[in-house]
């Protein structure tokens, strides 16, 4: 099915294709017609990050750790409660008709919440598309079957195990549309290289999607990426030239490193930071955050006592905001990458001169 969305308040207009994925966004209309100009925000978000989880089996286990990730919720050290079911029936009821995909995340892996089954069926009921990733950990054929049923796709992340070949291959004999999700850094990138140079990823994944390491909870402020890196400029070259069988992608907090690597890429198709402009993100315990990288929650909203809307409009949410409309002004590609990372500027890809953030 096609969703159509009209903005009536930025005026412009959304086309989502629940079967593929695909997501169109046009420019500003003036009397029906594209200005080419971007809207900076929605009036609702697009995409929401449903931190389903509170606690992590993966994580307590030491896994984790082992593979090199450091966990930005701190699965290792800190135990909540999973949402409750009736609260997320009522973030449903709040997005229906607003809303196309949920990312269901948080601290843990979704196919461990005790409402798995439910919270996907009541997704797709309110015609959103549900996608998650996983560790694979606990991951079972019933659960690859729902996923077959209900999701758009599922990413498994790479933890270097047998339990993520596992979870793979499980999800693809379901007929699941799989990715991988990479988690980049400083003791990641040379694998990165490695495999993408030799082709070595499982056959049969839709995409290999990297994840800028961020320094927040577990991650460590060392293992940030240095734009001066050399490795840098070959990885994206790999990414500018892409000739493997499944496709290659990145999160919006790379896209500065795409505007100062890569020639070939449609700059026009990426969109930076999406954080409170397109998406957002709610917490186990109902707080929505702008990004669900603010793990001190200094734009949190509680949704306890406020609706989804009144988050989205909060000074909160502008305060976020801010840096993204003024920031890097005499930059020639501003408007492409709006000084990247509002939260954690450390990991921003860039050495412009023009740089402000």
């Amino acid at each position: 099915m096609r969703h159509r969305i009209y903005d009536s308040k930025y005026h412009f207009l959304t086309f989502f294709d629940d079967q593929t994925g695909a997501y169109l966004r046009t420019g500003i209309l003036e009397d029906r017609k594209d200005t080419g100009v971007d809207p900076f925000m929605a009036s609702f978000p697009h995409l929401i990050d449903v931190g389903i989880m509170g606690h992590c089996a993966h994580g307590k286990s030491g896994l984790c750790a082992k593979a090199g990730i450091g966990c930005y919720q701190s699965g290792r050290t800190v135990e909540a409660p999973n949402m409750a079911l009736e609260d997320f029936a009522e973030i449903v009821r709040q997005c229906a008709g607003k809303v196309n995909q949920f990312a269901l995340g948080g601290r843990g892996d979704p196919d461990m919440h005790e409402h798995f089954g439910e919270i996907l069926a009541l997704c797709r009921e309110h015609h959103i598309v549900p996608n998650f990733t996983t560790s694979g950990f606990g991951l079972t054929e019933e659960h690859a079957a729902l996923c077959a049923r209900y999701c758009g796709a599922v990413a498994v992340s790479w933890y270097r195990s047998s339990y993520t070949l596992d979870a793979i291959q499980m999800l693809l004999a379901a007929g699941v549309r799989t990715n991988i999700h990479y988690v980049l850094g400083r003791n990641s990138i040379d694998e990165a290289l490695d495999r993408l140079e030799h082709n070595t990823f499982p056959a049969g994944i839709n995409a290999v999607v990297f994840l800028l390491h961020k320094p927040v909870g577990q991650g460590s402020r060392e293992n940030v990426l240095d734009p001066d890196d050399p490795r840098l400029a070959r990885f994206f070259a790999l990414l500018d030239h892409n000739t493997l069988p499944y496709k290659l992608g990145l999160d919006s907090c790379t896209i500065p490193g795409v505007v100062n690597h890569c020639a070939n890429l449609e700059l026009a198709a990426l969109d930076t930071c999406e954080g409170a402009r397109f998406s957002c993100y709610i917490s186990a315990d109902l707080v929505m955050l702008p990004c669900s990288f603010d793990q001190e929650r200094r734009y949190g909203v509680s949704l306890r006592d406020h609706s989804i809307q009144e988050a989205w409009d909060s000074p909160q949410f502008d305060a976020f905001r801010a840096p993204l409309r003024a920031a890097c002004p005499t930059c020639p590609q501003r408007e492409v990458c709006m000084g990247g990372c509002p939260l954690k500027p450390e990991i921003v890809l860039c050495r412009r001169g023009q740089r402000t953030t």
